[in-house]
């Protein structure tokens, strides 16, 4: 499959401006209702940011290892078209 250099330099500057914005986008509040009730109740804040950190720090793994199949998938197509 040819690709223009137009058109690849187009997808490439696409694909890195949405891993730039993905990884540099506002914090989450990523913790459930029911585990924010019971942390904020007693009035130790410190506790309930490394629980949200904890759980955004899980949910960050499996994004780069999807990421890395995915770049191990593409090199294996590029290198079996030339």
């Amino acid at each position: 499959m040819y690709i223009k250099t137009k058109n690849k330099a187009k997808k490439i500057a696409v694909y890195v401006s949405f891993i730039v914005f993905s990884l540099f986008s506002v914090t989450a509040n990523a913790q459930c209702a029911m585990c924010r009730a019971a942390l904020t109740s007693e009035g130790n804040t410190t506790k309930a940011a490394a629980v949200n950190d904890g759980i955004v720090y899980l949910m960050v793994i499996p994004y780069v290892l999807v990421a890395g199949i995915g770049y191990a998938i593409y090199r294996m197509k590029k290198n079996k078209s030339n």
